[in-house]
């Protein structure tokens, strides 16, 4: 069976689940500001259990949905003009068109106090031809849910910042994701399929790698479960630094096989800041 890169974000039309597809974005976070999220497990091996960090972290990660409008036009009648117009006149041609509603579920993660959240574009993107987003909703892990702001999104590189009008949050940091070596243990947490608040573990697999799905070539990839609704979640180090966005999975069904792909911090500090003063990326 062929293998298909997916999006890991959850599109929800009618009750059914579809698959999206595009891909990375990342973060920068104030490095001193106090009340950032710090969490250390000893480097000598794999700790006994990473309860204590999690513990710590995971207050920051948030759930992130939206509230979408679909529009579908009307197909046009394919016999009309022909004698058979009539007798399939009813199906489509010259309808109107019609409205459903329909929701996207990924993950976010806060980099300040004052609200500002990152996570991946196509979470909150329209995630259908015809489709509009009416709101986005921030849920922290207290179950406080918040309207968000779009303050700016970057469709290439797969990166979107939303602001929360909240003030005190904890928020994490980021590590150096250039020092990512195969065989460290990472982190993810996310809320795959909705179901918030879920933590995996593994290994960083591979740095450098490509994929098919953006220009951007350098994705850390790792073996640690990263499922739909996982989109725009952190990947965590042993020290509680964020050293990649949780973006997609290469599987020959959807589901996560242990071929996950973050989008490195490195590649996407620079964009955040940028959005973050207002402006739109350049490239070139």
């Amino acid at each position: 069976m062929r293998n298909a890169y997916a999006i890991t974000g959850a599109l929800l039309l009618g009750g059914a689940t579809a698959t999206l597809a595009l891909q990375p974005s990342f973060a920068q976070t104030a490095q001193n500001e106090p009340g950032a999220i710090q969490a250390s497990v000893p480097r000598a091996g794999a700790p006994m259990s990473f309860a204590d960090m999690v513990a710590k972290l995971q207050p920051a990660v948030v759930n992130i949905s939206t509230r979408q409008t679909i529009v579908q036009q009307a197909q046009a009648n394919p016999f009309s003009g022909t004698p058979f117009e009539g007798l399939f006149g009813g199906q489509g041609g010259g309808g109107a068109p019609t409205r459903r509603q329909g929701t996207s579920l990924g993950s976010g993660f806060i980099i300040s106090a004052d609200g500002y959240v990152v996570t991946n574009n196509h979470v909150v993107a329209p995630g259908a031809k015809g489709a509009s987003v009416d709101a986005i909703t921030v849920t922290l892990p207290d179950r406080k849910e918040y309207v968000a702001k779009l303050v700016g999104r970057d469709p290439e590189s797969d990166l979107a910042l939303l602001k929360i009008d909240a003030t005190g949050l904890p928020f994490v940091r980021f590590g150096d994701s250039a020092r990512a070596r195969v065989g460290d243990w990472v982190v993810a947490i996310g809320n795959p399929f909705g179901l918030g608040g879920t933590v995996t573990a593994g290994i960083v697999s591979a740095v450098h790698r490509p994929s098919e799905l953006g220009p951007l070539n350098r994705f850390i990839q790792t073996d640690a479960a990263i499922n739909q609704g996982n989109s725009g979640g952190p990947m965590f180090d042993l020290n509680g630094n964020v050293i990649g966005i949780n973006s997609q999975i290469l599987s020959p069904t959807g589901g996560n096989v242990g071929i996950g792909f973050a989008i490195p911090a490195e590649q996407a500090q620079p964009i955040i800041a940028t959005l973050m003063k207002g402006d739109a990326v350049k490239r070139g």
